[in-house]
């Protein structure tokens, strides 16, 4: 029996054990373990499926033993009727066919495994290289009008991402800020209290990784502090300046430091506690400001020290 033939035999010989195992589910899963009833319960089944007999001697030669001869064609076909199977020639179609398959299927999932491995390694790879290869730099701002740097202030500035969160940060005390990237190209939004919020767009220069950005200055913001800390005689024109930096529909917003509360004024309610002799707004600082048009239709600010 040659080495392929004796690999079917030994197939055959599994599939007659679950053959068995259908009709008698404790019989050994192995069939190298049947002994005395297992023997005569299989040839029993044997006899009323296939009207076929093995005697016990020809059992314990070719089913309890490796023997290298392989047994009759005429018993392998009838064994491989008993598991389902025309003959022993379609026992063996079979099951060459599904190794063949098995075989083709490995091969099919290492041509595509190969090419997603190499696609893994080559991510790790690209982000790694984007990684070490991120560079610092620095961006300040000043003041458009006075060329000064803008310092001591709150500038707060927000990168925005494409398809990420946006990433928020704090200028030091110097107005400047830092940052790592690998990108070629930024946007980022600046905003602090006495100069327009902008939007600024930049294409990186690793050859140049300092940059100055000019900031507009918010003449409204700048009036209403200067009135605050100021003795203005002519309060009635002071009131018709303020009319006029004011949308009707105004939202004016007084933030209490220290405490989650704050309180809310309307156009008018500001204007009055801001000029009128019995005014308690004083040294106010404006924290934010939102514009439509010409006019102001959002303002948040604090008071600096104790309500007169």
């Amino acid at each position: 029996m040659t080495n392929s033939e004796s690999k079917y035999f030994v197939l055959l010989k599994g599939k007659i054990v679950a053959t068995m195992q259908k009709t008698y589910p404790g019989i050994p899963a192995s069939i190298s373990e049947w002994k005395g009833q297992n023997i005569i319960d299989f040839q029993s089944d044997l006899k009323f499926k296939q009207k076929e007999h093995l005697s016990e001697k020809w059992f314990y030669m070719h089913m309890k033993t490796e023997n290298l001869k392989l047994p009759r064609i005429d018993i392998l076909n009838f064994l491989s009727q008993y598991v389902g199977y025309n003959n022993w020639e379609d026992f063996k179609h079979f099951h060459s066919h599904k190794h063949k398959t098995s075989t083709n299927n490995k091969s099919n999932r290492s041509f595509y495994l190969l090419p997603l491995i190499l696609v893994v390694i080559l991510t790790i790879f690209y982000f790694s290289y984007k990684s070490f290869y991120a560079q610092e730099y620095s961006f300040c701002f000043y003041d458009s009008v006075t060329k000064q740097p803008i310092r001591n202030s709150i500038i707060e500035v927000t990168l925005l991402e494409n398809n990420e969160s946006n990433r928020n940060y704090l200028c030091n005390v110097d107005g400047c800020f830092n940052l790592k990237t690998n990108k070629s190209r930024l946007k980022l939004v600046v905003e602090t209290p006495y100069y327009h919020s902008d939007t600024i767009f930049r294409r990186l220069n690793s050859f140049n990784r300092s940059e100055n950005i000019k900031l507009q200055i918010d003449d409204y913001a700048i009036m209403i502090h200067y009135f605050s800390n100021s003795n203005v005689q002519d309060w009635l024109k002071r009131r018709d300046d303020l009319n006029d930096m004011f949308s009707e529909n105004a939202k004016i917003f007084q933030v209490y430091e220290g405490t989650v509360g704050m309180e809310i004024y309307n156009k008018w309610e500001f204007i009055n506690k801001l000029t009128l002799p019995t005014s308690s707004l004083r040294d106010i600082e404006i924290l934010d400001t939102k514009y439509s048009g010409e006019e102001i239709t959002h303002l948040r600010f604090k008071q600096n020290g104790t309500e007169q």
